[in-house]
């Protein structure tokens, strides 16, 4: 006599695919016509954990209130982007002031000229300190969770790093300087429609166009019968 499936449990509830078996899975469909799909998008379905349908979308701050306070204070992201930028903007700083002093071309030429490419070595310590004060400026405002300051003092480090010819430096800290910019500027606007819409529940405000309803058509009102005495 056969014994049980030891694949099947008790209470008929299939027991969920490993990574492997999805990828199987995808690429091996059991049924359907797999040319109608293509390869990526079930590649991408089986190695990707699918998001639980049951659990609601992070819509982010939607009243006035949560919108002020997100527009003050950056979130945890936001502020563990800066930290860790922070003393990377430091190291960097310190590499390309290095770099530009030991790759500075001598003062005076073979034949006794000036060298019309040399630098001034203390240019080159000014541009490390600017550098090194904003790395500090970028620390403090990702500790202080200012977005707007923050997305400042990143672009602007970028660009000094890319004015220097060094690119691959630079451009990260630009995008990550516009990143935190465009998000304190969606956040201003949202605040900005919030408090035009007002608050949704609360006593209605009077309109100025409403007109009171007239009485129902009735009996005429009974005369007084000091009324009724003048008009005899």
């Amino acid at each position: 006599m056969p014994g049980p499936d030891p694949d099947v449990s008790d209470d008929d509830v299939t027991p969920p695919m490993s990574a492997w078996q999805r990828l199987l899975a995808a690429i091996r469909p059991s049924g359907g016509n797999p040319e109608k799909v293509p390869l990526g998008s079930r590649l991408s379905s089986a190695v990707l954990k699918p998001a639980d349908a049951d659990a609601a979308p992070d819509a982010g701050p939607t009243t006035v209130a949560e919108l002020e306070e997100a527009v003050k204070h950056a979130d945890d992201k936001e502020r563990l982007v800066g930290l860790i930028a922070a003393p990377l903007a430091g190291m960097i700083g310190l590499l390309v002031t290095g770099n530009l002093m030991a790759n500075d071309p001598k003062a005076l030429l073979a034949n006794g000229q000036v060298n019309p490419l040399h630098v001034n070595p203390s240019l080159y310590l000014e541009l490390g300190g600017v550098a090194l004060a904003l790395a500090v400026a970028m620390l403090v405002t990702a500790w202080y969770r200012k977005r707007l300051y923050l997305g400042i003092v990143m672009a602007l480090y970028g660009l000094s790093i890319f004015n220097l010819h060094f690119w691959g430096f630079g451009v990260p800290f630009i995008l990550a300087g516009a990143w935190f910019l465009v998000r304190a500027y969606r956040l201003q606007t949202k605040l900005k429609l919030a408090k035009e819409a007002g608050p949704t529940t609360g006593r209605p405000q009077a309109n100025k166009r409403y007109t009171p309803p007239t009485a129902p058509p009735g009996k005429a009102p009974k005369a007084k019968p000091g009324d009724e005495r003048k008009a005899g």
